[in-house]
């Protein structure tokens, strides 16, 4: 790709920006920071593998996760001399082309998805999770919002409870009861 064909007017149409090689001269907002996690997760995943049997011999257990871990550190540490020094791109911001306030709050939706899962259960975690990130992400009506995601759980605890018969962490929700209320009904009627 062409190093002048970033720039402003390219990476705001709804196409990834994600090309390899990204800006040919310059590093984006965030991209310094990375590298440096990356290098330091890279050492600490070296010091674990060591940790399993240190460096006894190729066929030691610990060999393969250390010999990963080193190609780890040692491709990071390329990365982040190469990266800085680079010069900051000056026409991109952190908040606004990196990491937008709408991808923060869905990894935060994300994260309280998992956390409420076990204590309230698959069907209030997911519908509130729906209802939430339709309304963000959709900007539609309340009406069209609820009726989309509520259908849409309904769709999919059917799928997944009732045809393939996947366990779902039940929570506040009697879900048993209901399914048993629902096979009595059916099987009633069946004898009659």
């Amino acid at each position: 790709m062409e190093p002048d064909f970033r720039g402003d007017a390219d990476h705001h149409d709804g196409t990834s920006d994600a090309t390899p090689g990204g800006y040919a001269d310059s590093r984006r907002p965030g991209e310094l920071a990375f590298t440096i996690f990356l290098t330091i997760a890279s050492g600490a995943l070296l010091w674990n593998a060591y940790g399993i049997a240190g460096f006894e011999a190729l066929s030691s257990p610990g060999a393969i996760p250390m010999a990963t871990a080193a190609v780890m550190l040692i491709s990071s540490i390329v990365i982040l001399v190469k990266t800085a020094r680079l010069k900051l791109v000056t026409n991109e911001t952190m908040s606004k082309d990196i990491l937008p306030w709408l991808v923060i709050v869905m990894f935060v939706l994300l994260v309280a998805f998992g956390i409420a899962l076990k204590p309230l259960g698959f069907i209030p975690t997911a519908a509130i999770f729906l209802v939430l990130s339709m309304k963000l992400m959709a900007r539609r009506s309340w009406p069209v919002t609820l009726l989309i995601a509520l259908g849409s759980l309904v769709v999919i605890w059917l799928i997944f409870r009732i045809v393939f018969t996947v366990l779902l962490p039940a929570g506040i929700v009697p879900e048993a009861e209901f399914i048993q209320y629902f096979r009595d009904l059916f099987s009633a009627g069946g004898d009659a």
